[in-house]
């Protein structure tokens, strides 16, 4: 069985320890975590984590399993490609002169980035966008210099009005 990567929308309560419990369990099962980004939901007590691993089809499901018997998970659901929105943020800082700003500031507008700070140096340019367009947008501005990079990890909503967390 091929491995193949797998983006989990889990729903958790919003308290201590319930990211290390999660994650423990997909070291555990030695999988790597690609992306993990936990956040606020539209529900105060409730935090979403997003998760993203590379796995066997079936071992993933014995995970999901064990991840629903956690008292801390609400729900979990895994986004499928063709039906969800994923996007990711990320900070770069790239050396820069009077002579190669402006083609910095050209690549900058080309991936609809935008410059976030500037230094006699240097530009900090805010990218958002799939994996694929930010990987792109890295080996443009690699020529130049990259002297720093943060990454957000993967968020994903799923398409149209379907939700993971409860209706309102």
């Amino acid at each position: 069985m091929s491995a193949t990567t797998h983006t989990l929308s889990v729903l958790v309560e919003d308290k201590p320890g319930v990211l290390a419990r999660v994650a423990s369990l997909f070291s555990r099962r030695g999988f790597n975590i690609q992306s993990l980004a936990v956040g606020a939901t539209e529900q105060k007590h409730l935090s979403r984590m997003t998760i993203v691993v590379e796995v066997e089809d079936f071992p993933l499901e014995q995970v999901t399993k064990q991840l629903n018997k956690l008292i801390n998970v609400i729900k979990i659901v895994e986004q499928d490609e063709e039906q969800s929105v994923s996007r990711e943020l990320a900070l770069i800082k790239v050396r820069t002169d009077p002579a190669t700003r402006s083609q910095v500031i050209e690549a900058v507008n080309l991936f609809r980035a935008k410059v976030v700070d500037v230094s006699t140096e240097s530009l900090t340019i805010e990218a958002t966008g799939t994996p694929a367009k930010l990987e792109a947008f890295l080996r443009v501005l690699e020529p130049y210099g990259i002297r720093e990079i943060v990454q957000s990890g993967i968020v994903s909503l799923a398409r149209g009005p379907r939700a993971i967390g409860a209706a309102k």
